[in-house]
């Protein structure tokens, strides 16, 4: 079989994240692959060619006029690359709302479609499917209840385990977590307000409002925040400013900020299930534009929002969205947890049994497979 060439297309930075060890585990599998893509610098660091002149785009809800025009133009870019490009098959990883618009431009001009990291229509409705069948050859998942639904709708479907099993850094114990970030003895609260702005600037002044309130009634508390690799310290400076207690800032390493604390505030997001595999107690929040908030209300169609609770089938994390999502109800939470070593246990074995429908480690060598196996069909 000649050498094969692949593009991999991403948007968001967890999707950098996983099309770089989606590159790696194709290059141990096939050396003479040639890989192109769209994608951050996780991606170049995995030896990804990537396609140049992209635009990062950072939106929640309804886009702006900036955030579209860039939408857009990474679009028109990607779409001549297709028609430009020799490819044994593109590879979209998540990021749905602009993926299947490009999916359907890739198979027009004769490329296999796979889809690693499945669009959400089991929260959204199942219309997309119809959609999906009709362009993508393969989808790969992540999430255990994901492969049925592909299954019974005649798409070729394989769920291959959650790769965040394959970070190392998620099986660290508290103290060495603990140590290893330079944190003093006592309760710590771990707070992670989202990789994007506008989730920075909704999340984090009611998170630390939560941790002063907290603070009030157990002596000693550190604070922390766990810092994503997408947000500059600017976004972080007037909030520290304005906190209510010490704060300590840990930039890029979330796994074990998650390890170190002993109860978590986290935006809705991978970052929750992130946090159960890890095995610490949290409540999740998010707040978005009421006018997006609306427009999701009419489409979703699943109880939860939150993915570990989604994977649990019940409401194991309590989910703070919109007007619930404010310091009192936080910290209500955070100290309901802290002062009950019975609930704190009761949490924990719940993140234990969600943990074991994950799969196992290996997930980004077996989606590889997939991908090669589809092109050698």
């Amino acid at each position: 079989m000649a050498g094969l060439s692949i593009m991999i297309v991403a948007g968001e930075a967890s999707g950098d994240l996983h099309g770089a060890n989606l590159a790696r585990a194709l290059r141990e599998i096939r050396p003479d692959v040639r890989l192109v893509g769209a994608g951050g610098r996780h991606m170049r660091a995995a030896g990804v060619e990537l396609v140049r002149g992209l635009h990062r785009v950072d939106a929640v809800g309804v886009p702006g006029p900036v955030t579209m025009w860039k939408g857009l133009s990474n679009m028109a870019a990607l779409k001549r690359c297709f028609r430009r490009e020799t490819l044994d098959a593109v590879v979209f990883v998540d990021n749905p709302s602009m993926n299947l618009r490009l999916a359907k431009s890739a198979h027009r001009v004769g490329h296999r479609v796979i889809y690693y990291i499945a669009p959400q229509i089991w929260a959204w409705g199942r219309r997309r499917i119809h959609a999906i069948k009709r362009v993508v050859r393969r989808m790969i998942v992540i999430l255990p209840f994901e492969e049925p639904l592909y299954r019974a709708a005649g798409v070729p479907c394989r769920f291959v385990g959650h790769p965040l099993l394959d970070d190392p850094a998620a099986g660290c114990e508290r103290a060495s977590a603990r140590t290893r970030l330079g944190l003093p003895d006592g309760v710590v609260l771990g707070v992670l307000p989202g990789s994007r702005r506008a989730e920075i600037r909704s999340l984090l002044p009611v998170m630390l409002a939560a941790a002063g309130r907290v603070g009030a009634s157990v002596p000693g508390l550190h604070c922390v925040i766990a810092q994503a690799p997408t947000v500059p310290d600017a976004w972080l400076r007037d909030d520290l400013r304005r906190a209510p207690l010490p704060v300590t800032v840990i930039p890029n390493r979330p796994n074990e900020v998650m390890a170190a604390a002993d109860f978590l505030l986290v935006a809705s997001g991978t970052a929750t299930l992130q946090a159960a595999i890890i095995g610490t107690p949290m409540a999740l929040a998010y707040r978005v534009s009421w006018p997006t908030y609306w427009l999701a209300r009419m489409f979703l169609t699943v109880e939860h929002v939150g993915l570990v609770n989604l994977v649990a089938g019940r409401g194991v994390v309590p989910e703070l969205l919109q007007s619930d999502a404010t310091a009192e109800r936080l910290s209500d939470e955070a100290l309901r947890v802290l002062g009950s070593r019975a609930r704190a246990d009761e949490m924990r074995e719940a993140f234990g049994r969600v943990r074991a429908q994950l799969g196992t480690p290996g997930a980004s060598r077996r989606a590889a497979e997939e991908v090669v196996a589809e092109c050698r069909a």
